[in-house]
């Protein structure tokens, strides 16, 4: 009985064995759902790399876009014009240059006053209006909404006698009055960027004052008739604190590109960017239609989430390559006008928003002497032009000192600029030394310093309207050598 009892446990504890096994082998496999999800998982990790790559190249091609629209908002959010804020269709000026206490926007120059409009054109078409400006250098590039020079009348281009203008939008058919010459533009959103010379002296500020107050925009139905221009609405929800370029890059991936479609629909992309469009079209972002990230793939929007921050990484990368390197100094080129070099496009439109055409300036900038270390105040530079070999152009030239936060310098002189218009001591063999330091190099030399701060600093080449031997690259700036 007790052999028969042993017998059942063993065969018991047999069975338990294996029942037990069998329930761990069965818990180890996976279910159909866990099968079915594990083989879904790398289809959509698959889908959401792809809406990652495409979020890139998409974020890089609206960039311009979106900025130029959160530009817009800002300046244009007023009720009458003050400084550089003005309502749509009307100019704002600036009256005098900053000194070294203005921290409104980096670089700024003494060497032109700014006259800024926004036009939409969607309704009808402006007239510009520009009065004699006497033989004085001037320009008044248009930007269409992508950032494309698609106009820019001044002294280069068209001389200084009154001129008058149509800027239509890219659906406009119409007339125009006798005299008047059309500019159309690809967009129905249009910045102007009218620059003034003027030397600065209260005698010059009055006159450039006077020709900036000529200085007429008025939509076309009103042309010929007495008009005054409507006041301006404010929207209390614009940002007015926060840069234009800080409001973008910290936009998510959603409201980036709802930003971006909507802005589309009044501003159509050009022919040349069909391919672009149908790599838009695969995460939503259709022209004429508003962006829906609820209607996307899950997997899509988990892939779109990481395009700004890789995006703005990549734009800014590109600035090692975006332009030419000469002795210390780095400038740009391709400039205005880009095709289809959206990386171009968007490095210019993150550091150097509403760039002129190369024909019209070309801005120079160095940080560093000619072994390659970085300028700082707490020695002395001097930049040499041999006789004959100052910039080159046919407008003017200017050399601007920078804090190393790119605002001007405090300094007893309250210089910021050397130019073309200073009263230069040149040496006996007709070659010109600048000298860029903290102290005075001596009263002898204080024409041709350059006064700066007790740190580092940025220097900046303008030239205005160069001449072909810089666009070609046959000349070349000097470096800035450090002198021991």
């Amino acid at each position: 009985m007790r052999k028969n009892l042993n017998l059942a446990h063993s065969s018991w504890h047999r069975l338990l064995i294996i029942l037990i096994a069998a329930f761990l082998l069965v818990a180890a496999l996976p279910s159909r759902a866990q099968e079915s999800k594990q083989a879904g998982a790398p289809a959509e990790q698959g889908r959401e790399a792809e809406a990652l790559k495409l979020g890139i190249e998409a974020y890089i091609y609206g960039y311009p876009l979106v900025t130029m629209e959160i530009t817009r908002r800002v300046m244009t959010n007023a009720a009458a014009p003050e400084g550089f804020h003005a309502p749509l269709g009307q100019f704002g000026h600036a009256r005098q240059y900053p000194d070294a206490s203005f921290k409104g926007v980096t670089t700024p120059n003494a060497d032109t006053l700014y006259s800024f409009a926004w036009l939409d054109l969607s309704k009808e078409p402006y007239i510009l209006s520009l009065p004699d400006e006497k033989g004085r250098y001037y320009l008044m590039p248009m930007l269409d909404a992508w950032t494309n020079v698609f106009a820019s009348p001044g002294t280069r281009t068209t001389g200084t006698k009154p001129q008058k203008y149509a800027i239509t939008g890219p659906g406009w058919r119409g007339k125009l009055p006798r005299g008047v010459k059309e500019y159309k533009s690809p967009t129905n959103m249009v910045w102007i960027i009218g620059r003034t010379y003027c030397t600065g002296t209260p005698s010059d500020y009055k006159s450039v004052h006077s020709i900036q107050n000529k200085y007429s925009l008025r939509p076309l139905s009103a042309y010929g008739k007495r008009y005054t221009p409507p006041r301006g609405t404010v929207d209390p929800n614009v940002d007015m604190r926060t840069s234009g370029r800080e409001q973008v890059n910290r936009l998510d991936a959603a409201s980036y590109f709802k930003i971006m479609a909507e802005v589309m629909k009044a501003n159509p992309p050009a022919a040349a960017d069909e391919p672009m469009i149908a790599k838009l079209a695969k995460i939503g972002i259709v022209p004429g239609q508003d962006f829906d990230p609820g209607k996307l793939d899950p997997a899509v929007v988990k892939g779109l989430q990481g395009a700004p921050q890789a995006a703005q990484e990549k734009i800014m990368a590109h600035e090692k390559n975006a332009g030419v390197k000469v002795n210390g100094w780095t400038f740009m080129l391709k400039t205005g006008v880009y095709g289809t070099d959206y990386l171009q496009r968007a490095l210019v439109a993150a550091v150097g928003l509403g760039a002129n055409l190369p024909q019209d300036a070309v801005y120079p900038l160095t940080q560093v002497d000619s072994d390659g270390k970085p300028l700082d105040g707490t020695h002395r530079y001097l930049l040499h032009f041999p006789q004959g070999q100052t910039p080159p152009t046919r407008g003017f030239w200017s050399l601007t000192m920078y804090n190393s936060e790119l605002f001007f310098v405090s300094n007893p002189l309250n210089r910021y600029t050397l130019s073309s218009r200073s009263k230069f001591k040149y040496n006996q063999d007709g070659s010109l030394d600048l000298y860029a330091q903290k102290d005075s190099p001596g009263k002898d030399k204080e024409s041709n310093w350059l006064p700066a701060p007790a740190d580092k600093f940025v220097l900046i080449l303008r030239l205005y309207w160069p001449k072909e031997s810089v666009l070609n690259g046959v000349w070349k700036p000097p470096a800035v050598q450090r002198v021991e």
